[in-house]
């Protein structure tokens, strides 16, 4: 079988799924079983299908988590040219009536189709049971997931372990929800399932054909992160939804634990993550370094490109799940890295290049997020000017010196912000700023290299086209691939394109750090799986950093380390949706989303004073209710045993 690649079903397209309810199921159920499992051809179409519902990841329009956070600001017009409704969940806008980026009838379009092929496909006759059984094991995975994606955003779902066709009885066309406990159990036991399944490969060995399929390695991981997920504040032991009841009386969010089953669950999921990653790192799996002996390169360059290569070099060594239905570098207004870059590079092309691009303004709160260059916080680094961080300073000699090369353009005008200056190799890496050099865009020796230059007349200074158009004058440059290229026409562009990566090994060495203080480690035990994520980026541990630089011991106590667990997560995973989840599961969102949006003064400033002053860019509000999707007041009224989540 080949990759698996977005597949029409032509021989059940006749059943259109049209309704919205909870049991959907095509209407044409005998053709269903007469015809799609008829021939092993036809049943692949099933199977293809069942991929087909992966959500769309490295799609500005259709993931949430990419716009939804607040980690982009981006302008109205490009927005309405995106048609995306993502921005409104970023401004506090969700409603019940149709709500914004909803999953809840597509999700359960494709559990539906998995389950039909589950109960169908031992029917087929021109298969072997190894490889029926291997299909079986792949939408496993796939149910697992679509249930998981909704439990993230509704809390406690109906669960549709079985297919269920329309002429079933009222009770099973109208289910309950169920507790939030059971909901994450039989996510798990799915799971379970598709890792003792003996025909699922521990990973893919074929590449040029299976690239993308399932495999025990991506199981494994999955269940790491439901597992760090059910044991997270929004969903163990909350409180906050003690008053949500079904017209049974059943407490569906399963509020009321102690403070020992709390803790239970955190040990699940260090259990979990352990597994995982001791089983991945068996198969090869591990942080990825950049090493191309083609490239010329620094030191400097190097720690840069291991971040950025392991997000945007595809089936790279760290990638354990990469979504192969969503290519990140495809299509149009929707391409993550067009929009990512800069409009050009290359001094005088910028107005040739006006076409809906551009448009991903990276917000100066994510920017204070990252390290200075002592691996620690901005505010807390005492060798660090805080308080001037927004003075235009020319590089230091630290920006020359060995290391640090290709960071900052050393004869930039009168230099750039302070803030821009000492700061962690992820900082260069993730983003393109003002004076800032951009490692790509068709150059990969030392001679040569690209600048930005974004005050006004610059080379991706604004231009009057309002669909294109960084309103912060920062870029995203961690989601561009090296070798993407703007090239000299109005709207020429070649992009190298990846697989959107769902986890990757640095994601699961954060959760597992994350889990054993949770579960009470002492410090000494959690800090190494911290420490091999930094050291990648070459810095220090976190103990030697903070004994340091900071000249105290927020590590040594469980507060402290999880701050700092919880800004590692926010540093090495920006740009990849992770943010959006993370701050909903540990109940932080009502703080961390509700912070205004702000840039530099982009379409005006020309001198230092005008380009780097703090422009305002949006209002942001998160209320409690907004850490669940409402459900669609229509399915309400279709199923009256649903209760609406609190309060919508």
């Amino acid at each position: 079988m080949k990759k698996i690649k977005i597949c029409i079903l032509s021989c059940l397209s006749v059943f259109i799924l049209t309704s919205c309810e909870l049991n959907i199921v095509p209407d044409n159920i005998p053709t269903i079983e007469d015809h799609a499992f008829a021939l092993r051809k036809e049943a692949e179409k099933v199977l293809f299908t069942c991929y087909r519902y992966m959500p769309s990841d490295g799609s500005l329009k259709n993931n949430v988590a990419l716009l939804g956070a607040g980690d982009f600001c981006i302008s109205d017009v490009f927005r309405s040219y995106l048609g995306t409704s993502a921005w409104y969940i970023a401004q506090g806008l969700q409603k019940s009536d149709s709500p914004y980026c909803a999953q809840w009838g597509h999700l359960y379009e494709g559990i539906a189709y998995c389950n039909i092929l589950i109960e169908n496909i031992h029917t087929t006759p021109d298969m072997d049971d190894s490889e029926k059984n291997r299909w079986i094991g792949e939408v496993e995975f796939l149910k697992a997931y679509y249930h998981f994606y909704l439990i993230r955003m509704y809390g406690p779902i109906p669960i549709m372990d079985r297919y269920v066709p329309v002429s079933s009885s009222t009770e099973e066309m109208h289910p309950y929800r169920e507790t939030l406990d059971s909901c994450f159990n039989y996510v798990t036991e799915t799971l379970d399932k598709v890792i003792a399944n003996p025909d699922v490969p521990a990973k893919i060995e074929n590449e040029a054909e299976e690239l993308g399929r399932v495999t025990v390695g991506m199981a494994k991981a999955l269940k790491a992160k439901v597992l760090v997920t059910a044991a997270s504040p929004l969903f163990n032991g909350n409180m906050d939804y003690e008053v949500i009841a079904d017209n049974r009386g059943v407490k569906i969010f399963n509020p009321v634990k102690t403070e020992e089953e709390k803790k239970q669950k955190w040990v699940k999921a260090a259990e979990a993550c352990k597994e995982a990653i001791t089983y991945l790192e068996d198969l090869g799996f591990g942080l990825y370094y950049f090493d191309d002996p083609t490239v010329v390169m620094t030191e400097s360059d190097k720690l840069m490109m291991n971040l950025r290569g392991a997000v945007t070099e595809k089936w790279n060594k760290e990638v354990v799940w990469a979504n192969s239905q969503s290519w990140v570098g495809s299509g149009s207004y929707d391409n993550y890295q067009i929009q990512a870059m800069p409009r050009d590079l290359v001094p005088g092309r910028n107005a040739k290049n006006a076409t809906n691009r551009t448009n991903l303004g990276v917000s100066l709160g994510l920017t204070n997020s990252f390290y200075t260059k002592h691996g620690v916080p901005i505010e807390e680094d005492k060798t660090w000017d805080y308080a001037n961080r927004f003075e235009v300073q020319a590089p230091t000699p630290v920006e020359a010196e060995p290391g640090y090369e290709n960071t900052i353009m050393l004869n930039y005008k009168t230099g750039t912000v302070k803030l821009n200056l000492e700061r962690e190799h992820r900082y260069y890496a993730s983003l393109g700023f003002d004076g800032g050099i951009w490692f790509g865009q068709g150059k990969t020796g030392l001679s040569g290299l690209y600048s930005v230059n974004a005050r006004k007349g610059g080379n991706v200074s604004p231009i009057p086209a309002d669909h294109s158009q960084n309103l912060t004058g920062i870029w995203p440059k961690k989601v561009v691939n090296y070798k993407t290229v703007m090239s000299d026409a109005a709207s020429g562009f070649t992009s190298v394109t990846y697989p959107f990566p769902v986890i990757r090994m640095a994601d699961l060495y954060l959760m597992y750090a994350e889990a054993l203080n949770e579960k009470g480690e002492d410090y000494a035990t959690v800090l190494p799986w911290i420490d091999m994520v930094r050291e990648r980026s070459g810095l220090q541990g976190v103990k030697e950093s903070w004994d340091q630089y900071v000249g105290n011991s927020k590590y040594a106590t469980q507060t402290g380390l999880r701050q700092i667990i919880m800004q590692e997560r926010r540093i090495e995973l920006a740009f990849e949706g992770h943010y959006f989840w993370d701050v909903r599961r540990w109940k932080t969102a009502t703080t961390e989303l509700t912070q205004p949006l702000t840039g530099w003064k982009v379409r005006y400033g020309e001198t230092d004073v005008d380009y780097y002053s703090e422009n305002l860019v949006l209002v942001r509000d998160f209320t409690p209710k907004m850490y669940f999707w409402p459900i669609d007041i229509g399915e309400l009224r279709k199923d009256p045993n649903l209760v609406q989540n609190y309060g919508w």
